[in-house]
């Protein structure tokens, strides 16, 4: 009988690898529906195709959500039959079904909102709204508004430079914690140096208070390498 589990648990871990799989299409899914969402806001912006956009977003953070219930359900059942070491084996299907459905019978739609690659999505929506200087009265540009404002955007002009190598950025990322943005292999190479010292990394912009900067608090900033290559096209001579 042990033997047995010990080969099911097997299977399980297995099923859970390539769950965590399907859940790397759902994340590349994701970063398709951005861009496209970037390009039609740069490009001509069709406030019905932005729209659609988002609502591709929210459907992918379902299955996101979904997906990440029925991981939630098979560890569980896992966990709960060797804590217990029952006797006989129960129905693993039919744990893990009532474990899943405990689970979704909680869904609320706001937790879609709350999706990271969501939320990143909209702030970044905005910042693009905001420099190519369109702007909409839907729904969409009113849940925009409901984000949290502490995110760093531009005012009358968007600051191109890096902190760290005072260079114009190729491939900007941005500071979740406290909104800066820096060449990503600039600041890559500090939290490396810091990390090598057994330290911490600083936020390298001045006057910034944020004193542990960590690879997991960097996200791209596509608006603002939008910005950059947008004005570049502008200013460089002609032909």
């Amino acid at each position: 009988m042990r033997r047995g589990s010990v080969i099911s648990f097997n299977c399980v871990d297995s099923s859970l690898s390539s769950l965590k799989n399907c859940q790397s299409y759902i994340n590349t899914g994701m970063d398709i529906a951005t861009k496209v969402a970037f390009d039609l806001v740069e490009n001509c912006n069709d406030v019905e195709e932005v729209n659609s956009m988002e609502s591709v977003m929210l459907e992918y953070a379902a299955m996101d959500r979904e997906l990440n219930h029925y991981m939630q359900a098979v560890e569980a059942t896992v966990h709960q039959i060797k804590r217990d070491k029952p006797e006989n084996i129960p129905d693993l299907k039919d744990l893990v079904k009532k474990k899943f459905t405990a689970l979704e019978s909680k869904n609320d739609d706001s937790d879609l909102r709350r999706n990271e690659k969501y939320i990143h999505f909209m702030e970044q929506l905005k910042r693009m709204r905001k420099q190519f200087g369109h702007h909409s009265d839907t729904d969409a540009n009113e849940s925009i508004e409901q984000i949290d404002e502490d995110i760093a955007v531009t005012q009358s002009q968007m600051n191109f430079i890096c902190p760290i190598t005072q260079m114009e950025m190729q491939k900007p990322v941005r500071n979740k914690v406290c909104g800066h943005t820096y060449e990503e292999e600039a600041i890559l190479k500090i939290i490396q140096r810091r990390e090598n010292q057994k330290k911490k990394a600083c936020c390298p912009k001045i006057g910034c208070s944020h004193l542990d900067v960590k690879r997991s608090d960097l996200v791209p900033d596509e608006a603002l390498k939008r910005a950059i290559d947008s004005q570049n096209k502008q200013t460089r001579p002609m032909p």
